[in-house]
């Protein structure tokens, strides 16, 4: 086979032939994966086999992968461990092998009585006769990429199998192997269900409402024999935990007849599951009409058995007895529960939960800064995002301002809501649904309180908090879904929604006072230095002028001299005009003298100035160029305000790009082809993304040169013709960034 070479092989003599050839191109290992009626075939067929044997001798080392069975064991033990290393895997399907370079792929047909053969001879004379039979087809690759995609799969196949000591100590002895597996078969599911529950000593079900039905309609009659047992003290009986209400009462009472125990609750997990003395079982389907579920996660796993025996003992300690909740119901009382939880591990169950199945709101009331961070760091916060994030729930926080939860609160809003086009930096931290206010700290009794959906309350008092986590911290809570007290506790969280607002109030305005000072102080230093930086040269040169020394100075050394006082001076000129500028844009007495004009023309003569620049002239290196648009665009502007926009964009992009070229283009927004659209392309160093969410702000600037106010003066001109101004750095791996201005464009010349 040449390089890179991908096949597919449908002729049993050409996949034999192929695979042999693998083998004896193999330099150092040979990895095998086959399921229970694909191990033997290598060994079987006579060519391939040989090549096996001839790969052995010459050093390669063999390593498979395969599920060990009662039926195969021994022809593991007596063949397959003669020549390689080999790990057992459960519940696998196909076949493929691996090399140093090559890769193959076979399907075959041969029965698991073939496999269970323990005489290599007589299986690899009964497969002579069937071998155009038993290859079926091949998919043949020696492409790199392929090779080692197949490599690393084997090692984690190879990882998570188990030696075949282990497992064949297991089959001979007996033993139950500890697994955890999935089961997607409903008759399969059905029998490993029976089977754990007729072969247990005690049996625990926490399921949903649903389960009931389920239960009756499938395992009556096992629940019976292991009841049977029960009563003559042989077992230890059957607990179950579901949520009983008007649909299912009836079932409860006819598993409490039985003999079943059985517990009320609403609070039950997501996963129904039960645990018997040796194993878990738990499924995440939704359980209607008695129908048997179509997937099962099942585990020998003490952790696991475990880890559900003791949610199970938690929810079970904090239920309520079925026959009461029966009673209630035919009595026609409300359902509402009130429940008092002394435990905080239980509490911080039923916290969770509520906030993950919220469907429309959720309100937070923390009463210390401490509080919130805690109950961040224990999911309660990061859950509440994700339902505003994916199912448009409606999140408000109360919490005493800190930084600390500030900073956190941003932090976790940008993860989860991440970061859009331009536009989207300049929106609010917080989106819609998403929103967060500071209260005063409460003093006195303290508590946090979540309501939910206006239909469910939690309410944890908070006895230390020192602590650093929930469990530690939360004394008694207390739930309820009472509509008249979970409205008492909506009233007072908006009572205090509409205090904060004050406050809000306040806090933004001594940051804008803050925010105000600190840029008043920067324009000062901006101001300074750009004042010193051209008037000390103007000095110098002018007081080298008047010394009396002129008879020394050539004409050559005057006319520079000139030439440097007239750049200062126009430098000077810029920064007063600046200046002007921002002084007219903040106190709204920016006038424009609008007329008609064809905005290519504009833009035509802006460039054409712009290239008479000295400095400009001087970028050799640097390639101009304007594409204009194949018709006048008319727009109704100021010609020099636009003109200075310009210049403005001109300017920096010359600035920031040391070669290549700056390229400015005129067109029609092709969305309503209403508004014209500007671009000036660079190929520079681009926007340093620190600069970028507040590029078009006063004194945005990282450079030692400006007063970083021409792009806040040429978006409020823009803005002030009715468009909008924007930028971005250049993508599909291209340098430098682009600015673009949107400008509204009339029928005619008026």
């Amino acid at each position: 086979m040449s390089n890179n070479t991908l096949e597919i092989l449908y002729n049993p003599g050409t996949i034999t032939k192929v695979y042999s050839q693998i083998l004896d191109n193999a330099n150092k290992r040979w990895d095998f994966y086959a399921d229970t009626n694909s191990l033997a075939v290598p060994f079987a067929i006579e060519q391939i086999n040989r090549a096996i044997l001839d790969a052995k001798i010459r050093g390669v080392k063999f390593r498979f992968v395969t599920e060990i069975t009662t039926d195969n064991v021994t022809f593991c033990k007596n063949s397959v461990l003669k020549v390689a290393e080999i790990r057992h895997l459960a519940g696998i399907k196909g076949n493929f092998g691996v090399s140093d370079t090559e890769y193959i792929s076979t399907s075959d047909r041969v029965s698991a009585t073939d496999i269970a053969a323990s005489d290599i001879e007589r299986k690899t004379k009964a497969a002579k006769t069937t071998t155009t039979r038993t290859l079926q087809h091949a998919v043949y690759s020696n492409v790199k990429e392929d090779i080692q995609q197949q490599q690393h799969i084997f090692e984690i196949l190879w990882n998570n199998a188990i030696p075949v000591e282990e497992r064949i100590r297991e089959i001979e002895d007996g033993r139950e192997r500890v697994e955890t597996i999935a089961l997607r078969n409903s008759t399969e599911i059905a029998k490993r269900i029976k089977k754990n529950i007729e072969s247990s000593n005690e049996i625990k079900i926490c399921s949903q409402a649903g389960g009931l039905e389920l239960i009756y309609n499938n395992f009556h009659e096992s629940y019976r024999k292991v009841l049977d047992s029960y009563r003559k003290g042989e077992h230890k009986g059957i607990r179950c935990l579901t949520t009983i209400n008007k649909d299912n009462e009836g079932l409860a009472t006819l598993l409490l007849n039985e003999g079943v125990q059985v517990r009320h609750t609403k609070n039950i997990t997501p996963l129904s599951f039960s645990i018997s003395n040796k194993e878990f079982q738990g499924t995440a389907e939704k359980m209607e009409g008695g129908k048997m579920i179509r997937s099962l996660l099942v585990s020998t796993e003490p952790i696991y058995i475990d880890h559900y025996n003791s949610i199970f003992e938690q929810l079970w300690d904090n239920s309520i007895d079925a026959k009461d909740r029966i009673d209630d119901i035919k009595e026609g009382v409300d359902l509402a529960d009130i429940e008092v939880i002394p435990r905080s591990a239980r509490a911080r169950l039923l916290y969770l939960e509520l906030v993950k199945n919220a469907k429309e709101e959720i309100l937070f009331i923390f009463p210390t800064s401490s509080a919130f961070i805690r109950q961040e760091k224990m999911g309660a916060i990061p859950l509440a995002i994700e339902a505003a994030k994916e199912r448009a729930v409606k999140v408000r926080i109360l919490v005493p301002f800190n930084e600390a939860v500030e900073a956190r609160l941003k932090l976790m809003v940008e993860e989860e809501l991440g970061r859009g086009q331009e536009e989207e930096l300049r929106r609010p931290i917080y989106n819609a649904d998403i929103d967060i206010r500071y209260i005063e700290r409460t003093s006195g009794t303290m508590a946090t309180i979540l309501v939910v959906d206006r239909k469910f309350s939690l309410v944890m008092e908070l006895r230390d908090d020192s602590k650093t986590t929930f469990d530690e911290a939360i004394g008694l809570s207390t739930y309820s879904n009472s509509k008249g007290s979970v409205l008492s506790y909506v009233a007072i969280f908006e009572k205090l929604w509409n205090q904060t607002e004050l406050y809000r109030q306040v806090r933004e305005a001594n940051e804008r006072l803050k925010l105000h000072d600190k840029m008043q102080q920067e324009f000062i230093n901006v101001a300074a230095h750009e004042l010193r930086t051209p008037i000390q040269p103007i000095l110098s040169t002018v007081g080298l002028l008047s010394s009396g020394n002129q008879a020394m100075i050539t004409r050559e050394e005057l006319n520079d001299s000139i030439s440097m006082i007239a750049r200062n001076a126009t430098r000077l000129k810029q920064l007063s005009e600046d200046i002007l500028d921002v002084t007219k844009i903040e106190s709204q007495s920016l006038n424009l003298r609008k007329e008609v004009r064809d905005l290519n023309d504009i833009v035509q003569d802006s460039i054409e100035e712009h290239k008479r620049n000295q400095v400009i002239r001087s970028k050799k290196n640097i390639k101009i160029e304007f594409i204009s648009y194949k018709d006048k665009i008319f727009v109704e502007v100021d010609r020099a305000r636009i003109a200075q926009v310009i210049s403005n964009l001109l300017s920096n992009a010359f600035k920031f790009t040391k070669e290549g070229s700056v390229v400015v283009d005129i067109g029609l927004d092709q969305r309503n082809n209403k508004e014209a659209i500007v671009s000036v392309k660079d190929s520079g160093k681009g926007i340093d993304p620190e600069i970028l969410p507040k590029l078009f702000e006063k004194f945005a600037s990282k450079s030692f040169q400006g007063t970083g106010l021409g792009l806040f003066i040429s978006r409020s001109i823009i803005e002030a013709h009715g468009g909008r101004m924007w930028a971005e750095n250049n993508t599909d791996g291209q340098k430098g960034a682009t600015f673009y201005f949107l400008m509204p464009v009339v029928n005619e010349m008026q």
